[in-house]
């Protein structure tokens, strides 16, 4: 059984035409060609969405933009703009800098084309250590997609660098949250359950409080749920919250990034178009 559970957005038990699927590289989630490119071959994409690891219950997500199908995650933060009204435009701003680093989304009510309202979104996956390459190849062969001999019956394989990953978002969101709070926004983290389960596990959590909207840091954890037909979809699993202070309690870090809204604002307004307005599919 293959470790590669979704190639391209696909699930590797699917009954496709998969030379077809591999000569186009196209990922469903960003609606173009996947951007993960081996460092090696920069012409080729790795298309892994999705493992099995270890004794894990569901399979891993190994890449952030899994966690884009169908826009669920945006839907999901749409009550976190308290200051949005019907009629207003929503729209979806990628990669926005503030102290502290870049943002992956904001999720932005806009009326009168002004930016009335707004909610950051990080997504985390768990990243990898070694190759996913070689089981990539080897599903491949399995197929009769013709590959390098060398890729397909080579002995490496990967890891899950589960700590590093955790200790990375971490201090990341303990720097934007601030910047969040000070200005009374809400940053929302979204993964998957299993990795929240094993930040829980390895760092100090028991102070997280079930969703509450006052909180500057939401967390959101999705499940991966298999339907009959093999392909899978992520659900909603669980909501948590806290503030610039637990997750200072969490990691025993201190830092004072601080923004004015405006500032923010500006940044966002620089992004905006056609192209960010958010239509749910």
């Amino acid at each position: 059984m293959s470790k590669v559970v979704e190639l391209y957005g696909n699930s590797t038990v699917s009954k496709i035409a998969w030379d077809e699927v591999v000569l186009q590289q196209h990922c469903p989630f960003i609606n173009r060609k996947c951007i993960k490119v081996r460092k090696s071959e920069a012409e080729n994409t790795i298309g892994t969405c999705t493992v099995l690891y270890g004794k894990q219950p569901q399979p891993i997500m190994i890449c952030p933009h899994r966690l884009l199908e169908r826009r669920q995650i945006f839907i999901d933060c749409l009550h976190l703009l308290t200051l949005h009204e019907p009629g207003n435009e929503l729209h979806i701003v990628s990669e926005v800098g503030i102290p502290g680093g870049s943002v992956d989304y904001f999720l932005v009510s806009r009326k009168n084309k002004k930016i009335v309202d707004f909610v950051g979104i990080e997504l985390q996956t768990l990243d990898t250590t070694g190759t996913v390459w070689t089981e990539r190849q080897r599903f491949l062969k399995e197929h009769n997609i013709k590959v390098k001999s060398k890729d397909s019956n080579s002995d490496k394989s990967f890891g899950m660098n589960w700590k590093m990953s955790a200790k990375t978002i971490l201090v990341q969101l303990h720097h934007k949250v601030q910047t969040f709070e000070s200005i009374n926004k809400r940053l929302v983290l979204v993964i998957q359950d299993q990795f929240m389960n094993y930040m829980k596990k390895e760092f100090r959590f028991d102070h997280l409080n079930n969703s509450r909207l006052g909180d500057s840091m939401q967390l959101h954890t999705y499940q991966l749920s298999q339907a009959q037909d093999g392909t899978f979809e992520i659900q909603l699993a669980n909501r948590y919250s806290t503030d610039s202070n637990g997750i200072a309690e969490s990691l025993g870090l201190q830092a004072s990034p601080r923004v004015e809204l405006d500032e923010i604002i500006r940044l966002i307004e620089t992004k905006i178009s056609k192209d960010t307005l958010f239509t749910p599919l």
